[in-house]
């Protein structure tokens, strides 16, 4: 009777429906076959990639690396020519040595100041005793004068001498004034000469840098990119000489937002590395962006059309590497990876 109704092509058809819809539910995590594990082929591993570029202009002496060498933080790894940075510390440090000469000119030319405002207070005492003795010889001739005993002669005399002593007082106290500008303009001076020094000093120190930049360092320990430099090659800054790759990854991962809902920082996570034959590696959930994908492209998508079709956006979720695993040193940052998050996991304690 069975057979009656449903002929084997009718029957051929709805198995191939069922087995269908099976798939489609499957491949969609739709009841019967939902799941809490969330997957993606979105994700690749990442790193610190660090450009290495000189600072100064010069012709390449010598390089001391070749294609994707290890290398310690700190080692040189290309070398400019550096004669000219050379001599241009040397002329630096001349003019340093010649503008200290000119403050310690100063501060000599002070001391001196300091003796001739001495010398001159010296002599406004002299001049003040000269002074007071004119007076009283002056004096002495007026009162003799009164009394009918000094002469004319003698009183013009000690009049002369008062008139001189006075002469000399405005003298002594004008030579003292100007041994005190004299010192005003010397400490006035000394600013502009000290200035002058902490120019040359610094002169000096970006001399020392730009002769240090003659040699490109690696930034920390890594391996080097394909190595663009060669000898005998002409320079400048900014041109990109070789990367420098450490040793440190991570794993990006592009989950859909509608795949985000249960996932929390610290759940564990199973990365399988295309690279190394399908083998997992573990990991954890780091952080999540903090916007959709779509947020930091250049162009962004414009949705206020007619005709609008709502899309699914990435979200992406940084995955840290769990330490003490063999595999992990051959990630290689730019390998495609695929990421599973069970989100019925607990997440790891800090």
């Amino acid at each position: 009777m069975f057979k009656r109704f449903f002929s084997p092509a009718t029957l051929m058809i709805l198995l191939v429906g069922l087995i269908g819809l099976g798939l489609v539910l499957y491949a969609w995590r739709l009841p019967p076959f939902n799941s809490t594990v969330e997957m993606t082929d979105n994700a690749y591993v990442r790193g610190y990639v660090t450009t290495l570029s000189p600072q100064v202009s010069g012709y390449v002496v010598d390089v001391r690396v070749a294609d994707y060498q290890t290398v310690t933080e700190g080692e040189v790894l290309v070398k400019i020519d550096d004669r000219i940075y050379v001599q241009k510390l040397a002329q630096a440090q001349a003019t340093l040595a010649s503008q200290k000469a000119g403050l310690e000119n100063s501060r000599q030319q002070e001391v001196t100041a300091q003796a001739n405002i001495a010398s001159a207070e010296a002599a406004v005492t002299s001049a003040d005793a000269a002074l007071t003795q004119a007076r009283l010889a002056e004096e002495r001739q007026e009162n003799l004068a009164r009394n009918g005993v000094g002469t004319a002669s003698i009183q013009e005399q000690t009049s002369a001498e008062l008139q001189k002593a006075h002469a000399g007082m405005a003298q002594a106290k004008a030579a003292l004034e100007v041994s005190r500008q004299q010192l005003t303009t010397i400490l006035v001076n000394r600013g502009s000469l000290e200035a002058a020094v902490s120019g040359a000093e610094a002169s000096v120190e970006l001399a020392k840098i730009d002769l240090g930049n003659t040699e490109i360092r690696a930034p920390g320990k890594g391996r080097v990119s394909e190595v663009a430099t060669r000898l005998g090659q002409y320079v400048t800054a900014g041109s990109q000489l070789m990367s420098v790759v450490p040793d440190e990854a991570w794993v990006i991962a592009n989950f859909k937002e509608t795949q985000l809902e249960g996932m929390q920082v610290g759940q564990p996570v199973s990365i399988t590395v295309d690279a190394l034959g399908n083998r997992a590696i573990a990991g954890h959930i780091e952080r999540f962006s903090p916007a959709a994908a779509s947020e930091f492209a250049v162009i962004k998508p414009d949705n206020a059309t007619g005709n609008f079709v709502k899309i699914a956006q990435r979200v992406g979720v940084r995955i840290s590497i769990d330490p003490g695993q063999e595999l992990a040193g051959q990630l290689d940052p730019g390998l495609s990876v695929v990421v599973r998050v069970d989100k019925a996991s607990k997440p790891r304690a800090n």
